[in-house]
């Protein structure tokens, strides 16, 4: 471990007293993969330790899950218990929370799963403490709550921030349009659609090399920078939205709670004193979530709108709408009569199994 750690401080050196130019662009496009190359083995050692271990993995229950991150003491288990009915222990000491503590709210109509996970240091991703199995069991959830103190919230932000990057976890953002086509001759082909201000030819050769890639199509997007492209090559990145709570603003004064608006999709809240907590932060876990009801109306019934089929992803179809239900429906499907926002009549329109549904419509399937 330590062998790893100082190769990637000698490396990150070299890379800082590098001057950018034409003449280093390849020595710099090989020094930036070797460093991702050694942070993939420190998170991911080949004796198969970065996984979730006693007391991390949980059964997953509900149609999403949501990770609560932060240092210890941030108010995260407040948090927890008051949204779910959970008890997650809850003190004024840090590291009362040794554990992932699962908890279940309901959203909508719609089951949420929250994890707790226990408090994290800088160098979590290196190892220290916990933070190998409190990041990657953060990997597999649909969206992030980064807990922060509103008392020091850009620095505890900017450290959190790295620990999940170091880890492969890329926050509110996509994955880039990058595509990258091995072949069996033919050298490296590079062709873009945009132009390409921030990567060099040389730097994409020189990434491409130090994976052992030396014939492919690489297909620019986008403007993409050099930590993208390894991104892609690596492929073991994952893209979660987050959202930072900024938790104990009965602490502070209304014209610093005005500055912390500022920051990008955070959410000022009280745990203790639940301000702001089931109106504003659960709306925007909601629009995070990117969940879609859709209620039932069986055949000469009214709908049913105690009980929605909820799906995620935003852009669900009458076909996903089916396999939710049930997995045979749609071998005997014919057609389907939706009600809604979708519909372009008021009166309802028919459709095929690919329409696109929208938030609240009303299905009605015919089938064969």
């Amino acid at each position: 471990m330590s062998t790893v750690l100082q190769k990637i401080k000698e490396i990150e050196a070299e890379v800082a007293r590098t001057q950018v130019n034409k003449a280093t662009s390849y020595h710099l496009g090989q020094l930036r993969a070797k460093l991702a190359k050694l942070k993939r083995e420190l998170i991911t050692p080949s004796g198969g330790g970065g996984g979730g271990g006693l007391g991390f993995d949980v059964a997953r229950t509900g149609i999403a899950s949501v990770g609560f991150v932060g240092f210890p003491s941030v108010g995260k288990s407040t948090l927890m218990s008051g949204l779910t009915g959970t008890t997650s222990e809850a003190a004024a000491y840090e590291f009362t929370t040794l554990t992932t503590v699962p908890g279940t709210m309901t959203v909508r109509g719609a089951k949420v799963q929250i994890l707790d996970l226990p408090g994290i240091i800088e160098g979590a991703k290196d190892g220290k403490g916990r933070g190998r199995q409190v990041i990657a069991v953060a990997r597999t959830c649909n969206l992030i709550f980064i807990v922060l103190d509103v008392c020091k919230p850009l620095k505890d932000k900017q450290i959190i921030e790295n620990e999940l990057e170091g880890f492969g976890i890329r926050l509110n953002k996509t994955a880039p349009a990058i595509n990258v086509k091995k072949k069996d001759k033919g050298g490296i082909n590079i062709t873009h659609t945009v132009p390409l201000t921030k990567i060099d030819p040389e730097e994409v050769r020189a990434v491409l090399s130090e994976y052992r890639i030396s014939n492919a199509e690489v297909a620019f997007k986008q403007d993409a920078t050099i930590e993208e492209l390894i991104d892609v090559v690596e492929g073991n990145r994952v893209y979660v939205p987050c959202l930072y709570v900024l938790n104990k603003i009965d602490s502070i004064s209304i014209q610093e709670l005005d500055l912390l608006y500022r920051i990008p999709n955070s959410v000022p809240i009280s745990s203790r004193q639940w301000w702001n907590v089931d109106d504003e932060l659960v709306e925007k876990m909601w629009e995070k979530l990117n969940l879609v009801r859709i209620y039932t109306r069986p055949r000469g019934s009214p709908p049913d709108y105690s009980s929605p089929v909820v799906l995620r992803n935003g852009k669900c179809t009458v076909e996903d709408f089916c396999n939710a239900v049930h997995k045979e429906i749609v071998k005997q499907f014919k057609y389907a009569m939706v009600w809604g926002s979708s519909a372009k009549h008021p009166r309802g329109q028919r459709v095929g199994a690919d329409h696109i549904l929208e938030d609240e419509d009303v299905v009605c399937i015919f089938k064969k």
